[in-house]
């Protein structure tokens, strides 16, 4: 099937990756979209927004603090040009032109895609055991995106029209991320998938390069190109999807026999053959299954806080413009991504050579996308008004992160490969309550006191939620199959061998290999 280096797991890894990125593409793209798209509003008295905490006292001192960073001699230029709050990002539009929509409809129209995306995390698992992933996953990815080329017209049309198509986009995304489970149990084997499910976070790449695309995009073409390029993006994955991707190996046309062998032996007993009733009650009776949904919430209460809240945090504390926010908003995400590889590569180097068992190396991973991330919002909650520490502690608390696909995301498929794209869907549709739930503390706690004293109260508490769910995983988890995971008949079901043979010219003419070969296949393998 093409060249040895990349075959169908590889393969699979690749597009998996790429339609993470049109998931999340198509989910934040509206994000930039709608500053160009409203009419722009203007201040009562013309001035300026308002300036954080900070860079009240940064603009009025030139000899400590945040602006020794940045300054020039010519400091009162430097300051304006940093601080000012006026947008230098994608433009508004113009005078008399664009929607004449207030900030409840924006918020609206923002809010609509995640209404009802966390209804669909269970059923989303359901229906890939049933149905499969190439099926469930593909149309989860390539509805919204035909839906995303309507959006033009459905905003000309009316606001209400686009409100229904942002809530079905996210009502048929939402079964996407569950589904993969269920692939991944199918398709890789055990000491393989920390390195696979770094392709998950095809998401963070997806969400470092939408940004500064559709900001090009609109000041080239204006707002409509944005969904028209994600439009033509997505429909060229999914194309890629249908021709390269298939449910399980054996499905496979152009697998090679040695990787098929290799897959079904290293996978073995723990994927059942025939369809198994699901056993919720020993689901939700597994200690193994909760302290992987309370590591989740740890990890995903630290990242939603970080990634939805940073910007306002450097903007009221730092007074930052839009130019330097956004120029830096892709920087974590690329980092997360950088650091799940690195650390995947780790993780199944400790499994392939014996130095460390399944469950510890979850833990281990577990340990820095979850205690060592709240550390470092710790450091970051007393950063003060050093905006270059703010950037590197808020970089390297996201960067960690990206250990979750060796810890909890690959602990739910060692848990019960059968079941693990339901497990995943459960532990999503709670998880995603930390995207209510802090918006909600920072609101309250900041609300008309943007202090640093205010924003410490916030890191503080996405902090102590971070250590304790890391440290209860740590003293309580379990990363080995469990008993519910087969019935006896498939228990019982003897092992494939890897047959000793080397495909030369097709899939008919067969060379024996000796060891020494057998030895250098597997490697590549």
């Amino acid at each position: 099937m093409g060249p040895e280096c990349m075959n169908a797991r590889r393969v699979l890894w690749l597009l998996v990756f790429c339609g993470f990125a049109v998931n999340y593409m198509i989910r934040i793209n509206m994000n930039i979209a709608i500053v160009a798209m409203v009419r722009a509003q203007k201040t009562k008295t013309g001035e300026d927004a308002v300036v954080g905490q900070c860079a009240r006292a940064a603009m009025n001192t030139t000899t400590e603090g945040v602006l020794d960073m940045w300054s020039t001699p010519s400091t009162t230029t430097a300051a304006s040009a940093l601080y000012s709050s006026t947008p230098a990002g994608p433009a508004h539009a113009a005078d008399g032109e664009g929607f004449d929509w207030d900030e409840r409809q924006q918020g609206l129209v923002l809010g609509a895609f995640f209404w009802l995306h966390w209804a669909m995390q269970v059923p989303g698992g359901v229906l890939a055991r049933r149905f499969g992933t190439k099926i469930v996953f593909g149309l989860s990815n390539v509805v919204p995106v035909l839906l995303t080329l309507l959006i033009p017209a459905a905003s000309h049309w009316d606001y209400r029209v686009l409100l229904a198509i942002r809530f079905l986009q996210g009502l048929i995304a939402g079964f996407a991320w569950p589904s993969m489970h269920n692939m991944t149990a199918q398709w890789i084997p055990p000491n393989e998938r920390s390195k696979f499910v770094t392709a998950y976070l095809g998401s963070s790449v997806g969400a470092a390069l939408t940004f500064p695309l559709c900001g090009q995009l609109i000041h080239m073409w204006g707002w409509e190109s944005v969904f028209y390029t994600c439009g033509a993006v997505g429909l060229v994955w999914y194309a890629l999807w249908l021709a390269l991707v298939f449910d399980t190996p054996a499905q496979h046309p152009r697998i090679s026999p040695l990787e098929l062998a290799y897959i079904t032996n290293a996978i073995g007993k723990s994927v059942s053959q025939k369809r198994m009733a699901t056993p919720w009650r020993s689901i939700f009776s597994s200690r193994a299954v909760w302290m992987n949904i309370v590591a989740q919430w740890g990890g995903v209460f630290g990242l939603f806080t970080l990634m939805t809240q940073a910007p306002s945090y450097f903007r009221y504390i730092h007074g930052w413009n839009i130019r330097m926010t956004g120029l830096l908003s892709g920087l974590p995400h690329v980092m997360r991504m950088i650091f799940a590889w690195l650390f995947s590569e780790l993780g199944d180097y400790l499994l392939r050579r014996g130095h460390m068992s399944r469950t510890n190396v979850r833990k281990l991973a577990t340990f820095f996308c979850d205690v060592v991330q709240g550390l470092l919002i710790l450091f970051l909650t007393f950063s003060g008004c050093n905006s270059v520490a703010a950037i590197v502690f808020l970089t390297a608390a996201t960067a960690v992160h990206g250990s979750v696909s060796t810890g909890p995301l690959a602990s739910m498929v060692d848990v019960s490969p059968n079941f693990a794209s339901i497990i995943l869907g459960i532990s999503n549709m709670i998880t995603v309550l930390p995207g209510f739930i802090s918006p909600i503390i920072v609101g309250q706690l900041t609300f008309q006191n943007q202090t640093v004293e205010q924003w410490q109260k916030v890191f503080g508490i996405t902090a102590a939620q971070l250590i304790v769910c890391g440290v209860l995983y740590c003293l309580f988890a379990q990363s080995e199959e469990q008993p519910w995971n087969m019935d006896k008949a498939d228990a019982e079901r003897p092992r494939r061998s890897l047959p000793a043979i080397l495909v030369t010219g097709s899939r008919h003419e067969l060379t024996p290999l000796n060891e020494k070969e057998k030895e250098k296949e597997m490697a590549k393998l």
